[in-house]
């Protein structure tokens, strides 16, 4: 009876990319699956599943029908030290080349497990664009995963279109994105070098935006109240079937004591307590918390100029910093700043991991220096808080513009040029005045300062009912579910009658 009732249920497989940005949400979003009743499998493997096994294992016992499928990575193949399966482990473009490879000699083996595994529904990453072909030999839907927002991709949608950018006079001069809701202004630099004109990579990205137009539809990590105006561009103008399910990080870690130590090691605890001394210490809304991500490495000139951006402000401030450039730290000049703010007890330092979630909603934090990554903006929208914007690549500027002019929420730092991480130079560095302006006004008592953490904490509200039973993103994630069970169930009759 156990058997039939596990056969008739719904099976839903998610294949995330091994990068940690695109991978946390689709795991979140994979745990929201089986915690509404969905028999889940995610393919991962070893090392990259190690980072969420105590998550799954915990929602195991709680009686949810969730497994991880592992596949050996092909390490020795490609060159590469065993463990290092994911893009946030490479440290050089040679490493990241190798992950890359390694990932698509995987490509057989992912289609012979959707085989042996008969799901109903494949929920995959947009990197993997070859997967509309695997659903459509299964005769199953396959629904595209967006990592980012609404946002970001109806603009990379219009600019690939219309093309606004070609033409300029300069790299530099604005030009204005067709056919948006809000004016939104950018320019040629902003671009993926991709998108600024046709190269190798435009080849490999274009595939993945088709695949999108072919799926039965894209889940995406946002929710209405978020980007209504986007969500429904999306739908109606360039017509792809959407769900938003966000805030999936909250949502599924919303009854989960260890969401504050989400990533942590044993050895960070100890840290951690220190840390949550020095924030008690701090009076409410005085602390900024300065993050580039789980992947961002800026060269050393522009740590300093950071450091001292931070210290001229005159503000408080929890700046994250790579374990890496603490080694890197030739001159010094970073472990001496760390004693100096011990000093004055400014500024805290932490090096690699932080609890940004416990960091983020303590009553001392006022808001974030971000890359505006999209799981960051996410997170600190949850907890409330406006955003100095500091984007580096990918489709970080496109967030910034929506941070910035469409909700208001942001104030940018400076960054003008969209580039990979290892490839910034000293050139394009955002100089310590900049800095210390940015946070000189997200800080400060003044009306623009007031009217942003107003609009953040709205959403913040909002963040938080729509993931609640009844909210947008709770019904969303309902009727997508009850979508798939009756698809099931179709094509069950259907294969009875033949």
């Amino acid at each position: 009876m156990e058997s039939q009732q596990s056969h008739n249920k719904l099976h839903v497989v998610f294949l995330p990319y091994p990068a940690i940005g695109h991978m946390n949400p689709m795991i979140d979003t994979a745990r929201l699956f089986a915690k509404h009743g969905v028999n889940v499998t995610i393919i991962l493997t070893h090392a990259n599943a190690s980072r969420f096994q105590k998550s799954i294992d915990s929602d195991v016992s709680l009686g949810y029908s969730i497994k991880t499928q592992l596949l050996q990575f092909p390490s020795a193949q490609v060159g590469l030290p065993e463990g290092i399966e994911n893009m946030n482990d490479a440290t050089s473009r040679e490493m990241l080349s190798k992950v890359t490879r390694g990932v698509w000699m995987l490509k057989d083996s992912f289609e012979v497990l959707f085989k042996d595994l008969q799901p109903d529904c494949i929920v995959t990453d947009m990197m993997y664009p070859w997967t509309v072909e695997s659903a459509a030999k299964l005769n199953i839907p396959r629904i595209h995963f967006c990592s980012s927002s609404y946002f970001s991709d109806c603009g990379i949608y219009f600019v690939r279109k219309y093309k606004p950018h070609y033409n300029l006079v300069s790299d530099t001069q604005k030009f204005t994105i067709p056919c948006l809701p809000h004016t939104v202004e950018m320019t040629r630099l902003q671009l993926c070098d991709w998108e600024r004109e046709t190269n190798v990579m435009t080849a490999i990205f274009e595939p993945n935006y088709v695949s999108a137009e072919r799926s039965y539809g894209s889940l995406y990590n946002s929710f209405h109240e978020l980007e209504s105006d986007y969500e429904n561009l999306s739908k109606t103008t360039i017509g792809i079937k959407s769900w938003s399910v966000g805030p999936v990080s909250a949502w599924a870690n919303k009854d989960d004591k260890r969401k504050a130590n989400r990533g942590h090691t044993e050895k960070s605890i100890g840290k951690q307590t220190e840390l949550l001394n020095w924030l008690n210490l701090k009076q409410n809304e005085s602390v900024l918390y300065v993050s580039f991500g789980s992947q961002t490495r800026f060269p050393h000139a522009q740590l300093v100029e950071i450091a001292h951006g931070l210290e001229n402000s005159g503000h408080n401030f929890i700046w994250v910093i790579k374990k890496d450039d603490k080694v890197e730290d030739g001159e010094g000049f970073l472990q001496e700043f760390e004693e100096r703010m011990k000093e004055s007890n400014k500024g805290y330092i932490i090096w690699d991991w932080a609890p940004q979630l416990l960091i983020l909603d303590h009553p001392a934090t006022r808001g974030i220096v971000t890359h505006c990554g999209w799981n960051s903006i996410l997170e600190s929208l949850n907890s409330g808080l406006p955003m100095i914007t500091w984007p580096v690549s990918s489709e970080q500027f496109y967030n910034e513009k929506l941070l910035v002019d469409v909700l208001k929420i942001g104030v940018p730092a400076g960054a003008k040029v969209n580039k990979f991480w290892m490839n910034i130079t000293v050139d394009e560095m955002v100089r310590r005045e900049e800095i210390t302006k940015a946070v000189e006004i997200l800080m400060g008592s003044g009306q623009e300062s007031k009217e942003m953490r107003m609009r953040a904490k709205k959403l913040g509200d909002a963040a938080k009912r729509t993931i609640e039973e009844g909210g947008d993103s709770y019904n969303n994630l309902i009727q997508l579910i009850d979508e798939l069970k009756s698809l099931k169930k179709s094509k069950t009759l259907d294969e009875k009658a033949d």
